[in-house]
């Protein structure tokens, strides 16, 4: 064999190596993702605000508190975050916005949300001036809005699927205690 095609074999070896690794590291940071958005949903209270700005910058521009810049790792501090300037009661507050609900978020307008901490994990319900949804809607979208609207679908679609794996567990126990009560009883 010459040297070129043990060149490229190791190569190809190499690559697909790397993508079951990323497969299986990937698929395990998401379900580690999933379990920490359930924390947040169950911690979260809700709360009126009324939005004034939204923007996709980055963290140590955002004004976010000194403790919360600390305790973030490095690689999030120059990494863009979907970030809201709210008045929250008397306060104006800089949120952090959970990127799923960041397009639909309406500026300039009263919003009862669900707030954990400074993370703003859910919307309940708009009051105030409502646009058309035509209008609302750029005609084309951005890069990022494509690609945060496939995630939110993409994360529906996991979320759908944990569930159905749980009914169907759920189902087969309920199948298996009922034949062993049968045996019992048949005993």
């Amino acid at each position: 064999m010459s040297k070129a095609l043990i060149i490229s074999l190791v190569i190809l070896v190499v690559l697909v190596a790397a993508f079951i690794a990323l497969y299986f590291f990937g698929k395990k940071m998401q379900k580690k993702q999933m379990a920490q958005r359930e924390q947040m949903r169950e911690a979260a209270q809700m709360a009126s605000m009324l939005i004034i700005d939204k923007k996709m910058m980055k963290m140590k521009d955002a004004g976010l508190p000194k403790a919360v810049m600390d305790q973030a790792p490095k690689r999030y501090r120059s990494a863009k975050l979907p970030i809201v300037k709210a008045k929250v009661g008397p306060q104006t507050v800089n949120l952090i916005c959970d990127d799923a609900i960041f397009d639909e978020l309406p500026t300039k307008c009263e919003v009862k949300a669900m707030v954990s901490g400074i993370y703003i994990v859910e919307i309940k319900s708009v009051r105030g001036k409502k646009k058309n949804k035509a209008a609302e809607e750029p005609a084309k979208k951005s890069f990022g809005a494509k690609m945060r609207a496939k995630q939110r679908e993409l994360q529906k679609d996991m979320a759908m699927e944990e569930l159905s794996k749980e009914e169907k567990k759920a189902a087969k126990e309920a199948a298996k205690k009922k034949k062993e009560r049968a045996k019992k009883i048949t005993q």
